[in-house]
């Protein structure tokens, strides 16, 4: 409760006095905001959002990878509206209704393979700790009760309950939470720009199978793996990787789980990143781009193989999301899916990747860029001391690089995108999916100035 000095009405103080005293933003250094302003969003269009000052941003994440259709799309919201006056909520415990199994149907028609079945959560990270669960679950009910661990990658982000965060590679987001839920295990990532000491690209699957040795396969479970790693910005696999895995999960009895909730729904040009790199996964786990961002769903969406043990008799996935299935969200999904197709959303992403990479590839020249990389409508710039060695730069200086200068400075010109180091340090850009040739422009108009700067603040020079 607010002390007697702090009881003023709200609309008598302003957002920013609110924000600061009641708001706790996620991932979120609180203490920035005692010099500057508490950015405040209130509204969007098309690519672009739009703060409370009237400045206008070009939206170069799609919010956090999620807005695919991009902002301000009433028609996608009304159908939400319209479900609320028809049935606001009910729960799938044990009930279904139309928009839910429409959408289940949906989906299962469009993932590869015999992905059939389909478990709606609320987000991303509800859908890896289902799928860890099921993982888990679907073992034991095939009397392989000891196979609990879970094969991720170095520096992958799989979201941040305490089962997924076991999946998660970054220590600094473990450490604070840690004894975290026993079995996560860790292999190296498809970084090709840095490679272990030792290890080629031809062997980067292989290490997966090393760690299930050194594990003992009847103790491991699954193997959680994104089609393209957004943590450490926009690892891609190597050719012939993902079918490696594969056989490496069939040898072992091991689940394989593509974590989507950033690489499906067009964002890599296709409806699911497995597709990208022709991979068939056991599970897929996804959220974020399956409404645009529009309604808080997620998914696992399971073969008919990992489905089965758990459809006959007493048996039961013992697990569930009261808003799980939300019909609201669901028949925003469905709308959001229409949209996609009626208006060629990922045949926008195939005709246009080029020439977005393109542009990123361009400012090689710059001494600041490092490696170029991605897929689709996901790439990233990693920033480097010096070019010819890949030298990185210090956690100082990254600091200041990255958190004093380069995410301010973008922000300041007009761009949201995100400036990271939970690897080496990153640009990482991932604009709506209809975007096009104007906003790649754009997007170059304010990065190449401000990496430019940033080299000479830095002392960065060409040889």
């Amino acid at each position: 409760m607010a002390s007697t000095e702090e009881a003023v009405r709200p609309e008598t103080r302003t957002l920013q006095e609110l924000g600061r005293r009641h708001l706790w933003m996620h991932f979120t250094r609180m203490g920035a905001y005692e010099d500057h302003e508490i950015p405040i969003i209130v509204r969007g269009e098309g690519c672009y959002v739009y703060d409370e000052h009237g400045h206008r941003y070009l939206d170069g994440l799609s919010a956090l990878f999620c807005v695919n259709i991009g902002h301000g799309r009433a028609d996608i919201a009304q159908a939400g509206a319209d479900q609320a006056r028809e049935l606001g909520f009910f729960s799938n415990w044990s009930y279904a209704h139309p928009p839910a199994i429409e959408l289940a149907a949906r989906i299962a028609a469009l993932a590869p393979g015999d992905l059939n079945r389909v478990f709606f959560t609320s987000g991303g990270s509800e859908s890896v700790e289902s799928a860890l669960k099921l993982s888990r679950q679907y073992h034991k009910l095939r009397g392989k009760a000891n196979k609990h661990k879970v094969i991720a990658r170095e520096i992958a982000y799989h979201g941040t309950s305490l089962g997924a965060l076991s999946a998660t590679g970054i220590t600094g987001l473990r450490e604070p939470f840690e004894p975290l839920t026993p079995g996560g295990c860790h292999v190296p990532n498809t970084n090709t720009y840095r490679l272990p000491f030792g290890i080629s690209e031809n062997a980067l699957a292989d290490t997966i199978a090393e760690r299930i040795e050194f594990e003992g396969p009847d103790t491991v479970a699954a193997v959680i793996l994104e089609p393209v790693q957004n943590a450490g910005g926009c690892f891609t696999p190597p050719s012939g990787y993902f079918q490696r895995v594969r056989e490496i999960c069939d040898e072992y009895d091991v689940l394989l789980i593509s974590d989507e909730v950033i690489c499906s729904w067009g964002r890599l040009g296709e409806w699911f990143g497995a597709e990208r790199y022709g991979y068939q996964p056991d599970v897929i786990t996804t959220a974020k781009g399956l409404t645009s961002a529009y309604a808080p769903l997620g998914a696992v969406i399971l073969s008919d193989e990992v489905a089965e043990p758990f459809l006959a008799g007493t048996a039961s996935f013992t697990h569930g999301f009261t808003f799980g299935g939300h019909p609201i969200c669901t028949a925003v999904a469905l709308a959001n899916l229409d949209a996609m197709e009626r208006e060629n959303v990922i045949d926008n992403v195939r005709a246009n990747e080029t020439g977005f990479r393109g542009m990123l590839e361009s400012l090689r020249e710059l001494p600041i860029v490092g490696d170029v990389r991605g897929a689709g409508y996901f790439q990233a710039i990693e920033l480097v001391r010096d070019q010819d060695t890949k030298e990185t730069f210090s956690h100082e200086e990254s600091e200041t690089l990255l958190r004093s200068f380069l995410s301010l400075e973008l922000y300041r010109r007009g761009l949201i995108c995100r400036a990271d180091d939970r690897g080496d340090p990153v640009i990482q850009l991932s604009p709506p999916l209809i975007a096009g040739p104007e906003q790649f422009d754009e997007i170059e108009s304010v990065l190449r100035p401000v990496l430019t700067e940033a080299a000479e603040r830095l002392h960065v020079h060409t040889h």
